[in-house]
């Protein structure tokens, strides 16, 4: 069972994005780790509509599980999508990983992740804050 006191919407948006931003940059690596490879395409990942559709379940419903071996279904990260990047331009060799786009997104998302640390940190000391009277 989860803690209310952790469970609200800010939480659970901050929890979603902060492994979306994190598995972006992962894949942000690997295609920079593959630049040149011959034959590679950059992919992206898109956790933007996973968010937004865990933001609009109003439904909120949680099935019960009562052996370790179950499933947890109510995992929206499971929704990121890790595609191919569309556009670029296609060398010779056939890859289309291009340094500028993936230091400039890799900085993007740096800087995402940290004012999303930041925000959240914030709501932490706040709910200290009220617990401890200070």
């Amino acid at each position: 069972m989860s803690d209310p006191l952790f469970s609200d919407d800010a939480f659970r948006a901050g929890k979603i994005a902060l492994n979306g931003l994190a598995l972006r940059q992962e894949i942000i690596g690997q295609n920079l780790a593959n630049v040149d490879t011959p034959g590679y395409r950059a992919q992206s990942v898109s956790f933007e509509n996973a968010l937004r559709r865990a933001l609009k379940d109003d439904a909120h419903i949680q099935l019960s599980t009562n052996h370790p071996m179950h499933l947890d279904r109510s995992n929206p990260e499971v929704s990121f999508q890790v595609r191919p990047r569309a556009g670029g331009v296609l060398r010779a060799d056939g890859n289309n990983v291009d340094i500028d786009v993936e230091m400039s997104q890799m900085v993007e998302t740096g800087i995402r992740y940290q004012a999303l640390t930041q925000a959240v940190s914030k709501k932490l000391l706040l709910l200290k804050t009220i617990a401890t009277g200070r």
